[in-house]
């Protein structure tokens, strides 16, 4: 039930477009109201254009903006008295409408208007809303639509027939109010609801009024109506379905990655799970999209998955196969209805994907897209679920949803998002990432668009760096996990909550690091252990994981190992770490032979001298550095960064982009190499 959020005191002073934009977030607030990225809201004022003269301007939500987060900025203002002349005409092309429109702007440099701007025009209220309620599309997609929600309103709603947003469509809902100026409402079959106010506040009251009737005609209808559950549903516990979810999401991953890297989310909420234990789930599923908004971003119909609940081997099978079947079947309903040679078909993997007792997959190019189908498809479950307390859902047909798809007004809104950076689509895990050159790391590769999982023994630290990295960034674009890298358990739970976070793995930066200083005879065993624990064992272990999973998801990958200038020179009085570091360069090595078959690139970056921010060198180790240039080991760091007799200073960010050059597509031809970042130091230098 959608709760009254409106208060007088915060809305008290606000301009037209500032009370427009209040309401329209307090209605986005809840998303059984309106989708994100859904629904339109408008008012009608009276502004003062450049010459002080006063214009009647119609203020519409622009094309792409979300009604939650909107701003005024994000609604486009239009001269009513030039838009209303279009009331006498018979018809409009799309292109026709959107070319008048854009000659009808207040003011420049505003969003374009949305492509139901002519409804709101056309409308005789000052203030309408366009939205779309769970409860109200579970009416107007009944097989009985009209007479299910004639049987909720009355006479004082409007009913129109679907049809594609735009002239047509605005200019029948402005002659049936002006035929019946006592209606409150008017429903679109499959589609929403229109609702409108005299103020600002009695618009928003009459929406919630509206939608809180439908909802109780709609709990009215639950108490006679038995829902039958199937019997062969899985019952797993969180934790398998967690386990599960980790164990084939690689596999789903690189099925749905054809054509382009997709990030997959996870979600087995309640309400997916109870629907996906219906017994008419899978025919339901395949019904069609429960509103038109959705389709950009959850295609028609989702790819449903049978599963036993115990072969996890089968589900992997079951999840490539479907994936590969679905594309088929995508390829040939493009091909069906598609007949302009220069539309391409847009990426044919699934969006959503379902396996009863598991619950839900969805993908997108970025975690923000892949939830934005998450958060639709939730809505999409509402209303069938609601719809089926009263009646059979229906949807839009094969030709109607093409038309929707593929509709270059609805494509527009995708012009708008900003272009694609060097790693869009991968993710990367980086070990290390505390701090130092592990965090350098993260930064560069989540700046060019990756996804990163920042693995480290120092989890508060971490997450510090993935807190940081998502703020910047976006959503979910970062995430910390504990990893202590000589651990194999450890290195195996990490990479599973990466797989649960994000569906697989594409670069792993094997970085964790630790140094020692001393003569040999100086040297304990635990020192020799642990240098090659963390550096020999440490990078295998890694190594190990990365591979397993990246040839399950069978689409290649790129493995950067952080070596030193110790590997292939060796440093005095650091017998253990130079021999730990050779051991990881060979190492490397070995892993670009083994993984050339599988499009798995393996290569080495060689830092010498990188001391900012970090945490690897033991007080011996700085000691005996300040003792051969004659300062005290607190001026360690600010000497190496003044120093001359580098012909470069060398930080973590060099390192930085070394890693990101060797982790991109610009290497896609390079495995086995090692890239010296050391300032020019001849010491460095492989040879």
């Amino acid at each position: 039930m959608p709760q009254n959020l409106w208060n007088d005191q915060e809305a008290l002073g606000l301009n037209p477009l500032g009370l427009l934009v209040y309401r329209s977030r307090l209605l986005g607030a809840d998303r059984s109201v309106v989708n994100i990225f859904g629904g339109n809201t408008s008012v009608k004022s009276v502004e003062r254009d450049h010459l002080g003269r006063a214009v009647n301007v119609l203020w519409v939500k622009g094309s792409g903006s979300d009604l939650a987060t909107c701003t005024e900025k994000d609604f486009a203002g239009l001269k009513l008295d030039e838009v209303l002349p279009l009331m006498a005409r018979d018809a409009m092309s799309d292109e026709e409408m959107i070319a008048y429109l854009a000659r009808c702007q207040f003011e420049p440099n505003r969003p374009r208007q949305s492509i139901e701007t002519l409804l709101h025009a056309f409308t005789p209220h000052a203030h309408v809303d366009h939205t779309h309620p769970d409860a109200i599309i579970a009416l107007a997609c009944a097989a009985r639509g009209e007479a299910a929600a004639r049987e909720v309103f009355g006479e004082t709603m409007i009913w129109a027939p679907y049809m594609r947003p735009g002239f047509a469509l605005s200019k029948y809902i402005a002659e049936r109010l002006r035929e019946h100026p006592e209606a409150t409402c008017v429903i679109m079959g499959k589609h929403g609801l229109i609702t409108w106010g005299e103020n600002a506040k009695q618009c928003y009251l009459n929406t919630l009024a509206h939608i809180q009737r439908a909802e109780e005609a709609l709990r009215e209808a639950e108490r006679r109506v038995f829902v039958a559950v199937s019997p062969h549903a899985p019952q797993l516990t969180p934790q398998q379905r967690a386990e599960v979810a980790a164990a084939v999401m690689p596999t789903l991953r690189g099925a749905v990655s054809a054509q382009r890297r997709q990030i997959v989310l996870f979600d087995d909420g309640e309400d997916v799970l109870q629907f996906l234990a219906r017994a008419d789930a899978e025919p339901l599923s395949q019904v069609g999209a429960a509103c038109p908004d959705h389709l950009v971003h959850t295609k028609r119909v989702p790819l449903f998955v049978q599963w036993d609940g115990q072969d996890v081997v089968a589900l992997k099978q079951a999840l490539a196969q479907g994936v590969a079947d679905y594309i088929a079947r995508y390829a040939a309903y493009f091909q069906r209805h598609n007949a302009d040679p220069s539309v391409k078909m847009m990426d044919p993997a699934p969006r959503i994907v379902l396996v009863p007792g598991l619950g839900m997959f969805t993908t997108g190019r970025d975690a923000f897209q892949a939830d934005v189908a998450r958060q639709l498809y939730h809505r999409a479950i509402a209303v069938m679920t609601l719809c089926t307390r009263v009646d059979q859902f229906t949807s839009l047909d094969e030709r109607e949803t093409f038309e929707i798809e593929y509709w270059p007004l609805e494509l527009y809104k995708l012009t708008l998002r900003p272009p694609e950076r060097e790693l869009a689509g991968r993710v990367a895990f980086v070990t290390g990432g505390a701090s130092g050159i592990g965090r350098a790391i993260a930064r560069r590769l989540a700046q060019e668009g990756a996804h990163v999982v920042i693995a480290d023994i120092n989890l508060e630290g971490a997450q510090a760096v993935a807190d940081e990295i998502c703020k910047a960034q976006g959503f979910k674009r970062a995430l910390a996990v504990r990893c202590d890298v000589t651990r194999e358990d450890e290195v195996a739970r990490a990479f599973a909550e990466m797989a649960r976070a994000y569906g697989g793995v594409d670069i792993v930066v094997n970085n964790a690091g630790i140094a020692t200083s001393a003569p040999i005879e100086e040297t304990t065993l635990a020192d020799w252990q642990r240098n090659m624990d963390v550096l020999a064992t440490g990078y295998f272990l890694v190594a190990r994981e990365a591979f397993r999973m990246l040839k399950q998801q069978g689409r290649g990958g790129a493995l950067v190992f952080i070596a030193s200038k110790n590997s292939v020179y060796a440093g005095k009085n650091a017998s253990a770490y130079s021999a730990a570091k050779a051991a990881e360069l060979h190492l490397a090595r070995c892993l670009a032979e083994e993984g050339g078959a599988f499009g798995i690139r393996v290569n080495s970056v060689l830092p010498d001298a990188v001391l900012q921010g970090s945490g690897i060198w033991n007080s011996r180790w700085r000691e005996e550095r300040a003792k051969t240039y004659g300062i005290r080991p607190e001026e360690l760091e600010a000497y190496y960064a003044a120093r001359t007799t580098l012909k470069v200073n060398v930080f973590p960010e060099d390192v930085a982009e070394a890693v990101l050059f060797l982790a991109s597509d610009r290497a896609s031809k390079t495995t086995g190499a090692m890239l010296t970042v050391d300032g020019g130091v001849a010491a460095a230098y492989a040879r």
